[in-house]
């Protein structure tokens, strides 16, 4: 899981909610421009498998000050963004949906740079396959052509197992969790580890079981993604465990995409190098609005 480098919300972020077609979301919004300021742009963050608009933090106040508006999101039935208790209701093309009426009610009059890591990025791609026109770029963030890898996928099916006989008892679910690696555990701050376990308490059980079921058996969607006119960039760790990097320099290739890695992390740069990511971030939306 993702770990936010801080919980505290820089002084230039809020958190509000916001109103789409689809429902109402929670949000951490940055850089807002004063009406008729100039602005480099609006992003669109969306997290992944168990994460939160929290794994963003470390992203806002950096992209805010290069001129962007930057909103990361909870998906439905995602911590604070409400979901019902249906499975059916968290399909990617459900989720998809959502995306693209969040791109509508941030997006104004202009495009948006639109930001999926990891579970996140299969969304966001399946967003961009039904409509690619609100979008100025697409960055898929440690996320790969299909499902994860033979490894992650056993740990996910254990995972979804657990949570389909225990969904009722998401303390239980979460305290094994934590025991299968006690190191992790413990290096976690107080206040941390009570984040982590809130963030899981308050997701939906059966978006986790959707979501978990979509990471093992995601078919590979790269040679339609090709075919979408816009901007592309695969960016990751130096190492990942969900999909390995060379899996990810292959679908870069096959994408026609830039390829960003950022030294020194694995599978959340956003969280791990948040300066580093905003970097390449901006440096890829800035080449875009010269094409």
């Amino acid at each position: 899981m993702s770990k936010p480098p801080r919980l505290d919300l820089p002084a230039r972020a809020h958190a509000h909610r916001l109103h789409t077609a689809r429902g109402v979301f929670a949000v951490h919004e940055a850089g807002t421009p004063a009406p008729g300021a100039p602005s480099a742009g609006t992003a669109l963050l969306v997290p992944g498998f168990t994460g939160s608009k929290e794994d963003f933090v470390g992203l806002l106040e950096p992209l805010a000050q290069a001129g962007y508006r930057v909103v990361a999101v909870d998906g439905r039935g995602q911590y604070e963004s409400p979901g019902p208790r249906d499975e059916a209701a968290y399909t990617v093309e459900e989720l998809a949906l959502d995306l693209l009426a969040q791109a509508s009610a941030v997006g104004g009059r202009g495009r948006v740079h639109l930001v999926g890591h990891s579970f996140g990025g299969l969304v966001a791609r399946a967003a961009v396959l039904r409509d690619p026109a609100p979008f100025a770029s697409l960055t898929l963030m440690s996320s790969g052509p299909a499902a994860i890898a033979p490894d992650q996928q056993a740990r996910t099916k254990l995972l979804v197992t657990a949570l389909e006989a225990m969904r009722e008892d998401m303390p239980a679910v979460w305290a094994a969790m934590r025991a299968q690696d006690p190191e992790d555990a413990a290096a976690d701050s107080p206040e941390l580890a009570a984040f982590l376990c809130e963030r899981w308490l308050a997701t939906v059980p059966e978006q986790l079981i959707a979501t978990g079921r979509v990471l093992i058996a995601e078919p590979d969607r790269i040679e339609e993604l090709k075919r979408a006119d816009l901007p592309k960039m695969v960016l990751s760790g130096a190492v990942d465990y969900a999909w390995p990097v060379p899996l990810l320099d292959d679908m870069a290739l096959r994408l026609g995409a830039r390829r960003q890695v950022i030294p020194g992390t694995a599978h959340s740069p956003n969280a791990e190098d948040p300066v580093a990511t905003a970097r390449a971030l901006t440096d890829f939306w800035g080449a875009t609005a010269q094409q």
